[in-house]
């Protein structure tokens, strides 16, 4: 055991946990009506602890158990089976390399919230989640980072896939899922009013880019100049692609938005982060400022094209900018062609199969929708009885 490993990747857990809670949560819950921000704070939550207690039963070991048929890691250490204080993984803790993992357990299906705010039943969101971390998350970390089929020596060659912090592993996956269930779902009845808080928005957005300096920082898990340049980088491409995304709603729509400006950030750190260990400022700086811009376009062309109400552009902004870094991987020569686009393509194939099964499946349980009444009336009152605004107090 290494104990400034140890110490570095207990902070970075810290911090990937601040991302969801309270940083993803507010980011959503601003952008949403002043009658469902309660619900999505309730989602984010309630996901986050169904999905640490999946992940300690079956979710760590599928992930990275000792099965060895590059498929899926196993059942050999459920409820973290012969994992002690002093088992270790690499130079840190197993322990406390299961937790920082669980953290990214609990992120990833929090992220598709987005695409389903407002007229979600609470029911689906949390037995889909827990089906979905199991079945399609847990298998795909796996096969990338247990080493599985697409690590080095699978099935892409001798260099296997390269995401750093999960371009594909929680980017792409998230995002298409995302983009799947707004199509089953249909669009809201009213897709036309403003953000209630602005202001919930900057905050989540500012807490989720402290927060990422340990989902890409602690990835190197070890505290050394990998874990430096992965959290420099990290902070040059979201910068960035906030001053990119600002300056192109000015050039196109004449103003510059606040609420752009840090769905900018989120742009830049969603594609900076497969990228993150392999790439040095000057390419930071360069997919910053492309993300910025690509991602803003993938939102116009998700809801003005397609007419797909991802209601929180989450396809948009985390699955394009997950795929997008992850070729950039390719572009500077640090991974093989093969093997980021291979990654992409079987990872979102499979991704696509499992989400439509599991929307099916979960839809014929429990409903996936609520009613017309109470989507008019907000999910907050109507399904779990709480205003988050009593103006008459």
């Amino acid at each position: 055991m290494n104990a400034a490993d140890t110490a570095w990747i207990i902070v970075a857990t810290a911090l990937v946990l601040f991302m969801t809670l309270p940083g993803l949560a507010l980011f959503y819950g601003g952008l949403v009506r002043a009658r469902n921000v309660l619900s999505v704070f309730m989602q984010c939550y309630a996901i986050a602890c169904l999905m640490s207690v999946l992940w300690l039963a079956f979710g760590y070991s599928i992930a990275f158990g000792g099965g060895n048929s590059g498929i899926w890691g196993g059942l050999d250490k459920m409820f973290l089976s012969g994992v002690t204080a002093d088992s270790l993984s690499g130079t840190l803790p197993e322990v406390l390399f299961f937790a920082f993992q669980m953290t990214f357990a609990i992120i990833t299906p929090a992220l598709i919230v987005g695409a389903y705010v407002e007229r979600v039943g609470f029911g689906f969101v949390l037995v889909f989640s827990g089906l979905w971390m199991l079945l399609c998350y847990a298998p795909v970390v796996h096969w990338i980072w247990g080493g599985g089929m697409m690590a080095d020596g699978g099935i892409f060659g001798e260099i296997g896939v390269r995401d750093f912090a999960g371009g594909i592993v929680v980017h792409e996956t998230a995002g298409l899922a995302a983009l799947i269930i707004a199509v089953f779902l249909g669009p809201r009845k009213n897709r036309t009013t403003p953000p209630h808080n602005p202001g919930y928005v900057f905050i989540g957005a500012a807490m989720l880019w402290v927060g990422w300096f340990g989902f890409n920082g602690g990835s190197q898990l070890a505290a050394d100049g990998g874990a430096a340049m992965a959290l420099t980088v990290t902070h040059i491409s979201a910068a960035t692609a906030s001053l990119t995304w600002a300056l192109w709603e000015k050039i196109k729509y004449g103003k510059a938005s606040m609420v752009g400006l840090v769905t900018g950030t989120i742009a830049g750190l969603a594609s900076i982060t497969p990228a993150s260990g392999f790439v040095g400022p000057v390419e930071a700086l360069v997919i910053g400022a492309v993300a910025g811009i690509l991602c803003q376009e993938a939102v116009n062309l998700v809801r003005n094209l397609l007419k797909i109400d991802d209601t929180l552009d989450v396809f948009a902004v985390h699955g394009v900018g997950g795929i997008f870094g992850t070729i950039m991987i390719a572009v500077f020569g640090q991974g093989t062609w093969i093997a980021q686009l291979g990654g992409l393509a079987v990872v979102g194939i499979f991704t696509a199969v499992v989400t439509v099964v599991l929307v099916k499946l979960v839809a014929a349980i429990t409903p996936l929708r609520v009613d017309l009444e109470t989507e008019t009336n907000g999910l907050d009152i109507s399904v779990h009885g709480e205003r988050a605004y009593d103006m008459t107090s």
